[in-house]
Order: structure tokens, then sequence, then C-alpha cells
């Protein structure tokens, strides 16, 4: 598979490394939608998941590339697994899996899609609703990052909270 990827698309595989049986790439941004295609009509059909990691101080050659967003990908058929990487600085966003413009794939990756916004604040183009899913619309910053407070940063307590329950919990330790 990955010798097809670099056949079809040079250069749009940056890095890869096989454990235990599983192949990871990690694919340009700009070529990520391309690959999806390509795997797609390998047999890679079923999106097992996305989640992202952070990496606040990573640079990697000039630039400042702080996290990897992550899929994981199961041919049906054969049972392999690929594991794809884009790995995009802050600010930065991913292309959608379910822009309406493109193909209807993987329905799945919806919420992935706005669980990895939520937590990491990761945008992805076109997706249809660009939402919160776990926290509530007002929530201070994304609970994933690694500069999030360990301590949750207090936001139940926060006056200006929009969360409907937010008047029923206490503002002071007991």
């Amino acid at each position: 598979m990955i010798e097809r990827i670099e056949e079809q698309f040079p250069g749009a595989i940056t890095d890869r490394h096989a454990f235990r049986g599983d192949v990871t790439i990690v694919v340009a941004r700009e070529s990520f939608l391309e690959v999806v295609d390509l795997i797609f009509k390998d047999g890679y059909q079923l999106l097992v998941d996305i989640t992202a990691v952070d990496w606040p101080e990573r640079q990697i050659g000039d630039r400042l590339v702080r996290f990897d967003v992550v899929y994981h990908w199961l041919n049906m058929t054969s049972q392999e697994r690929l594991r794809i990487k884009v790995r995009v600085g802050a600010g930065e966003s991913v292309p959608s899996l379910v822009d309406p413009a493109l193909p209807p794939r993987f329905k799945t990756a919806n919420w992935f899609e706005r669980e990895v916004f939520d937590l990491f604040g990761i945008p992805f183009e076109n997706h249809p609703n660009m939402v919160r899913l776990l926290t509530w619309q007002d929530f201070p910053g994304h609970a994933l990052r690694k500069d999030f407070p360990l301590d949750g940063g207090d936001p139940f307590c926060m006056a200006d909270s929009t969360a409907p329950y937010a008047q029923f919990i206490p503002t002071t330790n007991p």
C-alpha cells in the first residue's frame, strides 16, 4: 500500500514506520484527501477512529508543528490496519472527510472530527457542523491540550458560564 501511495503521489508520505504489524505513515496535509481516496479504493473502508496528539514544543525544520491528527483505518477484507498522521501547527486546519463536496464515505468522521475539534481545538475545513461535541459551547479552552490546567481551571465555578447546571454548583470549596 505504501509503495502505491508513493508511486501515485510522490512526496505525499513524509515519514513512516511499522510496529507489531501496524503501519504508520505521516502524510503531507496537502495530499491527505488524495491518499484517503486511494486507500479507500484499496479496501481501507472502515474509519475506526480519529484522534490527535499534542506536542506543544515540537519543531520540525523551522516550523512549530504542534499536533498530529491521527486516523486509524481497517481493511475489512485483509484485516490489515493503517494509521495515517497529518501534522498541523496551532491555528491550522485539516481537510474534513465529511465535506459536503466529497463522496459520503465516512459518516463516523462527523463525530470524530467534532471530538478532536472540541478536545484539541483543531478545526476541520468545510465540516458541515463544526461545533463542540463533549463540552458546552463557551467551555474555556480544549481539555486534551497539554497547556490546559491540570485542575481543569475550575470551569464549573465561572460566573459567566452558560452551562445549564452551573447555577447549582457552589462557588467555594468546602
